[in-house]
């Protein structure tokens, strides 16, 4: 699927408000480990005591600045819901959050239904006898929100002509969580499997299908799925913009997918007057043609049931549920399950975020940040501009359009000034399932009938309650999320050092995104056009080589490698964002002095803030997952690369040759 937003994050964590004790000290000693050089290990020097004492909760696979912030906030998205329940005059957003809520946390009323909630769907899935009806169903099931079988399905803009949307079909259809799952020989990979396989079977005997048969259906799926993994773009590929565009006039494509006439499939889809769609993989949908003829209509019901069974699996019974929890430990290596209302406020959110980020603003959110962060934000795009100018590697003609597309930024702070308003939605107290298909549905709907709009330039990638921030190539904005705005991130009682060494670092992040490997290839109408000299386009390669190779060098577990090449764009943003947000921060009054506080300097402050931000411990089942299908790379690292790349660090800290983290000045990176 074409990458539509860079973030700063994999994890798309909600959040709302919640009391600053956590990080009332700002410099808190108790957690460093001061026994360490910061030269020798930078990462451990400011997180070593909190690393040693802090366990990971038995019902997370991470713990640490993020995932606390979210646990905090789950709380008060709780509070949300229940005095949502609560009210007796509850306007329209209140009623809906009240009835998805009380849906999903009716146990009782789970138990009671069992599997009849998709009965009738396996039932209709069990009648399919020809092609045709394959394709009916699975149009079917993604224009009523029940789940998305075989591809991706969504409208955006058209990256090389932004002013219009336009439909894409991406390469889709697995269960695990990437191609390599499916492919490679590692005894991990294997043992997962495995377990895949298992899964799969359980749960058609859960719904009545005898032992031998379902464990027939779990083979054929699995064969069907590896099918489907050898024709997939690997996550690597799927990163460069110019090999995933692809327009495909639908009647040429029609002509070689014999099996699928696509203007037919469309108009099922609910998608009329559209001559071409954009493919990122064209390959994969002449497999899917492929298939359509030599696999059984058979392997095909039961791949189309167990496509309705796992994306049910978590609301049905206890029996399902406890059954897919299982599964999810042999990924994740979470040892007791997420509780029932923190899996329901994370649904709400998912499903109706609009309307559960209209509550949390009117609740939670400071104005009065928004103000302050704008003032950071054009500092950190003056300091930005600055450096583009100095750059001994881009010639005069890039230089020019490359500041015209940072001065083209548009920014947003906060949340929307218009909200989705989710109308005909229906949600009801008593089916949480139909509760989120209804939303899934009109989601779907929502996107079809872009197509017919002009762009909506105000319309945010993700909710307000998100612990996050973004930047959009295709809209050339950086957006930074309410949530965020918050202590460890954003204090308004801080003093600049901690301020710019943490939230001031994830707007330069954002703002390098837009000139990253991938980000750079996007002009400032967000049009994927080439606009480098071919000399500046050698020079930025040569530079982002070596973060590649830095990067390679890096091990998880001891022995697993660190993906250079998958991780590049985010390792670029985190390099460029602490090197711009420093030059800002030299631009405050604080950063013009060596004035201590708490016994540190301010350019120490700077980089220990930026350190501290990236405090976590993670699962290993989790982190080999994460190492493999994730573009961002494990957070240790994210703290101290940057670091050994910048002199300011160096003498801030007093490093030099013999500490661990020295390297040549001639050997350092910089890009941005």
């Amino acid at each position: 699927m074409q990458k539509l937003a860079f973030s700063l994050l994999l994890l798309f964590i909600t959040t709302c408000s919640f009391s600053q004790t956590n990080f009332s000290k700002l410099i808190d000693t108790a957690n460093m480990d001061l026994s360490i050089k910061p030269g020798d290990d930078f990462y451990h020097f400011v997180n070593g005591n909190w690393l040693k004492k802090t366990e990971i909760p038995a019902s997370k696979t991470s713990w640490g600045t993020f995932t606390i912030l979210a646990e905090n906030s789950s709380l008060a998205l709780k509070a949300i819901c229940e005095d949502a329940v609560k009210k007796t005059n509850k306007n329209r957003s209140q009623q809906m959050v009240a009835d998805f809520y009380t849906s999903g946390m009716d146990s009782m009323n789970a138990e009671k239904l069992g599997y009849s909630p998709i009965k009738k769907d396996l039932e209709r899935i069990s009648k399919i006898k020809t092609i045709n009806d394959i394709l009916n169903e699975i149009t079917y099931q993604h224009t009523k929100g029940i789940t998305s079988p075989l591809f991706n399905f969504y409208v955006e803009q058209d990256a090389k002509k932004t002013t219009q949307y336009i439909t894409f079909i991406d390469q889709g259809g697995l269960v695990l969580p990437d191609r390599d799952y499916y492919l490679k020989s590692d005894a991990r990979f294997e043992k997962i499997r495995g377990e895949y396989r298992s899964y799969i079977t359980d749960l058609f005997i859960f719904t009545g299908t005898d032992s031998i048969s379902a464990k027939q259906n779990a083979a054929n799926i699995f064969s069907f799925e590896t099918k489907l993994a050898e024709a997939s773009l690997s996550k690597l590929e799927l990163r460069d913009p110019i090999k995933t565009y692809n327009k495909l006039n639908i009647d040429e494509l029609s002509k070689s997918t014999p099996n699928i006439a696509w203007r037919g499939l469309l108009q099922k889809m609910l998608v009329s007057k559209q001559d071409s769609m954009l493919v990122n993989n064209p390959t994969f949908l002449k497999t899917i043609d492929t298939l359509l003829s030599t696999t059984s209509i058979d392997t095909w019901k039961a791949y189309l049931q167990w496509y309705i069974l796992k994306s049910s699996a978590s609301y049905l019974s206890n029996q399902f549920v406890e059954r897919a929890f299982k599964y999810g430990q042999a990924l994740s290596g979470q040892k007791a399950m997420t509780p029932r209302w923190q899996k329901m406020t994370y649904q709400i959110d998912n499903k109706l975020g609009d309307v559960l980020g209209q509550l949390y603003v009117e609740k939670y959110f400071n104005a009065a940040a928004k103000k302050r962060m704008m003032t950071l934000v054009n500092n950190l795009q003056i300091s930005f501009k600055e450096r583009i100018k100095k750059l001994d590697w881009m010639s005069a003609e890039t230089k020019t359009k490359a500041l015209a597309k940072l001065n083209a930024f548009a920014k947003k702070i906060g949340y929307p000034d218009k909200w989705k308003d989710y109308k005909g939605v229906v949600i009801t107290k008593d089916n949480l399932l139909q509760n989120i298909r209804n939303s899934a549905a009109w989601r779907y709907n929502y996107l079809v009938k872009r197509l017919d709009q002009p762009i909506d330039k105000s319309e945010w990638y993700y909710t307000p309650q998100t612990v996050n921030a973004y930047y959009a190539p295709l809209k050339n904005e950086i957006a930074f999320l309410a949530a965020i705005l918050q202590p460890p991130f954003f204090d308004p009682l801080a003093d600049d050092a901690v301020n710019y060494g943490s939230i001031g670092a994830v707007i330069g992040h954002e703002m390098t995104h837009g000139f990253d490997d991938q980000g750079r290839q996007y002009d400032l109408e967000g049009n994927l056009n080439d606009w480098w000299q071919v000399s500046d386009s050698t020079n930025f390669k040569a530079r982002t080589d070596k973060v590649v190779a830095q990067f390679n060098g890096y091990k998880i577990l001891d022995t697993i490698q660190v993906n250079g090449e998958l991780t590049l764009g985010e390792n670029i943003a985190d390099l460029g964002g602490l090197a711009i947000a420093y030059d800002a921060f030299k631009r405050t009054a604080q950063g013009q002095t060596n004035k201590k506080i708490e016994g540190y300097t301010p350019d120490q402050r700077f980089f220990i803030s930026w350190a501290r931000a990236w405090r976590s411990k993670m699962l290993p089942e989790t982190a080999i997952r994460l190492n493999n299908t994730d573009v961002h790379p494990p957070n240790e690292f994210r703290a101290i690369a940057p670091l050994v790349n910048m002199a300011e660090f160096y003498r801030a800290f007093n490093i030099n040759v013999g500490d661990k983290m020295y390297k040549p000045a001639k050997e350092r990176v910089k890009i941005w």
